[in-house]
């Protein structure tokens, strides 16, 4: 029986390991030895746009397209040209946009002027408008192309693996038999966990933040690391609160301070 444990253990593992090397092969590609200019601005934008990222760059190279959508959203609340209720509902209060994301973002609440914020999230994942400010991200070597993506994700399912492994070895030390060498046995699980926590230390080591949107390039680019460039004096600031949206941008909406506006995007599912 403790054979049995050990096979899934082995086989987990080894496929968790794998796919981590994928991933990591993938964004190494992507990201290339040589460094790229960094991003043009977007001419049309009013979120704050300087020499170094816009507020909608940070919030993409942060959480992508999904935390792009709601930092429009609350900067459009913030100044009062949208109402966010805590049920999840958008309302449009005045239907001027003042760059291309806040246009999209009134095209997909609609003629009628309100919507839940989950549909109005989803359609501004998939407008032009969005997505370019991803291609440019791309573009400039700061964000990692869809092919890169999953990073995360495939060290969770290491760690998930390593959980796994010693489930695995408790349960073959508790179903073997009476006569059989348990701590014999338990030597045979440190295979499957030497290769999922030498991974992980690699890919700590290696990969480290991991990210599914920004390069390692583009992290250097965020507030708080070395490379990052602040707004410029002479760009048009946002109406709404800066540090705010800021927070907003680079951590997602658990940050927010407004019980008002956290309500109103987690209750729709953010």
């Amino acid at each position: 029986m403790w054979l049995l444990f050990l096979l899934v253990a082995c086989v987990a593992a080894a496929l968790s390991c794998a796919q981590l090397c994928r991933a990591a092969v993938a964004v190494a590609r992507a990201t290339g030895p040589a460094p790229r200019p960094a991003p043009v601005p977007d001419p049309d934008a009013a979120d704050g746009s300087a020499a170094g990222l816009t507020l909608y760059e940070m919030a993409y190279l942060s959480g992508g397209p999904h935390r792009l959508a709601d930092v429009v959203l609350v900067l459009m609340a913030q100044q009062r040209r949208l109402l966010l209720a805590h049920t999840g509902w958008a309302t449009v209060v005045d239907p001027v946009g003042l760059d291309p994301v806040e246009r999209a973002t009134l095209s997909a609440i609609g003629p009628d002027g309100q919507r839940r914020i989950p549909a109005i999230r989803e359609a501004l994942v998939a407008d032009e408008a969005v997505q370019a400010v991803g291609d440019r991200l791309v573009a400039a070597g700061l964000a990692l192309p869809a092919a890169a993506r999953g990073l995360r994700n495939a060290v969770r399912q290491v760690q998930g693996a390593t959980v796994l492994a010693l489930l695995c070895a408790a349960a073959a030390y508790a179903t073997a038999p009476a006569g059989e060498d348990r701590g014999q046995l338990l030597i045979w699980f440190t295979l499957p966990l030497i290769l999922t926590l030498g991974t992980l230390a690699v890919a700590r080591f290696e990969l480290h933040p991991y990210s599914d949107w920004a390069t390692g390039a583009g992290e250097e680019r965020l507030p708080g690391r070395p490379g990052f460039t602040a707004f410029s004096p002479s760009s048009p600031a946002p109406v709404a609160p800066l540090a705010s949206l800021m927070t907003l941008a680079l951590h997602g909406p658990r940050a927010l301070t407004d019980p008002t506006l956290r309500a109103a995007l987690h209750s729709s599912g953010a």
